[in-house]
């Protein structure tokens, strides 16, 4: 584990603190949390654009027109 200092405004600070206490987590954990969840959203991200970068369109047309043409059906229309 490493530890790191932070500056935060003093309303997030207490609306961490609040979130922390309400869900039975210490601050550090919290924190902690919050910070891999957003690396994992980073993350992937990065791996999406470079899956997208390797697609080709020739690709992606020929399974699409793999796709029979049908109404859908019943139970998963809009309407």
């Amino acid at each position: 584990m490493s530890t790191v200092t932070i500056q935060l405004p003093d309303s997030v600070k207490n609306n961490i603190e609040a979130l922390a206490t309400k869900e039975g987590f210490t601050v550090s954990q919290f924190v902690a949390s919050a910070a891999a969840e957003k690396v994992a959203a980073l993350m992937s991200m990065d791996s999406l654009r470079r899956e997208a970068e390797a697609g080709r369109r020739a690709d992606f047309e020929k399974y699409l027109s793999a796709v029979p043409s049908v109404p859908p059906a019943e139970n998963d229309r809009l309407d």
